[in-house]
């Protein structure tokens, strides 16, 4: 089994900012492959139990803010007793990455991102593979932002960055779907290289 956890703020304040990016990405996911399952409220989470490709998955968007994240996944990992490190993946924004981008690792540091940060603290480990999807500080137009981080990642996409954040939600949907079938070393293989073709995948 394999779990998808898409990181994100709950309410409608916060929808489609850039905080939100996890999140967008199973929306995506469950829109692309035509998943009809029920959604349902467990794990302090907003959950769909589905299969890809003949692979049992959850799908999973805490119903936390995002600095209380890891309460969701360490419950739901405890249920079903997964093993982080090969059974589940944590979609975040990342804002080191600019926006259209974005990056699979094996584990890490969170980058200053609170969701990871929990997840980590709530884990004990780091080691858990995590997908970024860039909403970085230089967007698509070229000048920085001028608003302090905090504001900037609750701020919601200009006109210019939005075809580069729909390649990136639509690549991130495609490598879960490549991750749970074929495993992390193929996702990685496949959509690090796409986006990132001079740098270490690792």
């Amino acid at each position: 089994m394999k779990m998808l956890i898409g990181l994100g703020n709950p309410g409608l304040d916060y929808a489609k900012t850039r905080h939100n990016a996890g999140f967008m990405v199973i929306e995506r996911l469950i829109s692309k492959q035509r998943i009809n399952d029920p959604v349902k409220a467990k794990f302090h989470a907003a959950c769909v139990d589905t299969q890809l490709g003949g692979h049992k998955c959850i799908l999973m968007r805490p119903t936390t803010y995002m600095n209380r994240s890891g309460i969701s996944v360490v419950e739901a990992v405890a249920f079903y007793k997964l093993q982080p490190a090969v059974d589940i993946m944590v979609i975040a924004d990342d804002i080191a990455l600019p926006t259209g981008m974005i990056k699979i690792k094996p584990a890490g540091g969170s980058g200053g991102q609170n969701g990871l940060s929990d997840i980590t603290r709530a884990l004990g480990s780091d080691q858990y593979p995590r997908l970024r999807v860039g909403i970085g500080m230089q967007p698509a137009g070229g000048k920085p932002a001028v608003m302090n981080q905090a504001d900037f990642v609750l701020s919601r996409f200009i006109a210019e960055e939005q075809p580069l954040l729909e390649s990136s939600i639509d690549q991130a949907a495609e490598a879960l779907d490549v991750f749970v079938r074929k495993g992390l070393d193929a996702a990685m293989n496949a959509f690090n290289s796409k986006n990132n073709p001079d740098k270490d995948q690792n």
